[in-house]
């Protein structure tokens, strides 16, 4: 009877998982369009780049972007002279990640594969590993951390961004965002797999020797279309650890 149960929940979480990847192949012709599903993204991209670049100077570094969805963050990374890798399981947006890396004159290693099989390939041989906006819409964010915390250098930088769970996230990224504004395909996110700050550290440092350098919350007012960074955490919020020998 434990087995049956095991292998139903398996097959769900299976299930799932090819939902979410289903979602952005459906949208991937949209990856670049800064008017269309992942304009927000377009609009907290300089943001996201700038934090990463407070802690470490990508130019140079060999960086993994994992769950690189159209190459948006990949390539401004690649513009900044970063040797980059993308990875990620939904093949569509991996096919236009890679048109759009031609067509921008960048050298990119886009792979269709998944984090933990990357890893196994590619044990420790990078300076910085992001995965942004990603976590919240995996089955099981520890398998992602824990395939993270193998691809890092020794001293390598690690940085997530998500969305918190609470009250005022639901009513932000899924009723407004997806309902009201239309911002985003409606059904783009599952409040559940919104992942607490604490529940973020706390999996990371059970899992991984990677240490806790900064959290930060990411602000984004839609209608303006201007992000900042903020000590409030409510919703969205950026993480950087770093691989401490």
């Amino acid at each position: 009877m434990v087995s049956l149960i095991l292998g139903e929940f398996s097959n769900n979480m299976r299930d799932t998982h090819s939902l979410e990847i289903k979602k952005f192949d459906e949208l991937a012709s949209q990856w670049w369009d800064q008017a269309g599903a992942f304009r927000a993204l377009h609009d907290l991209n300089p943001l996201r780049l700038q934090y990463i670049n407070r802690f470490t100077e990508i130019a140079s570094q060999h960086v993994v972007d994992v769950g690189c969805g159209g190459g948006i963050l990949a390539e401004s990374m690649a513009v900044l002279g970063a040797k980059v890798t993308g990875i990620d399981l939904a093949k569509q947006s991996i096919h236009i990640a890679k048109q759009h890396s031609l067509k921008s004159n960048l050298a990119i290693d886009y792979r269709y594969i998944s984090a933990k099989a990357f890893a196994q390939q590619k044990p420790h041989v990078f300076n910085v590993v992001v995965c942004m906006e990603m976590l919240e819409h995996v089955t099981q964010p520890l398998e992602i951390i824990r395939a993270i915390a193998g691809l890092i250098k020794p001293n390598g930088w690690v940085f997530f961004s998500t969305i918190n769970r609470n009250v005022r996230s639901y009513i932000g990224a899924v009723l407004i965002a997806e309902y009201l504004l239309n911002l985003l395909p409606r059904g783009t996110h599952s409040y559940e797999r919104f992942i607490k700050p604490s529940e973020l550290v706390y999996m990371v440092q059970q899992a991984t020797s990677l240490e806790l350098v900064d959290l930060s919350g990411l602000s984004y007012n839609p209608l303006t279309r201007h992000a900042h960074l903020t000590v409030d955490t409510t919703v969205n919020y950026i993480v950087a650890f770093q691989n401490r020998p």
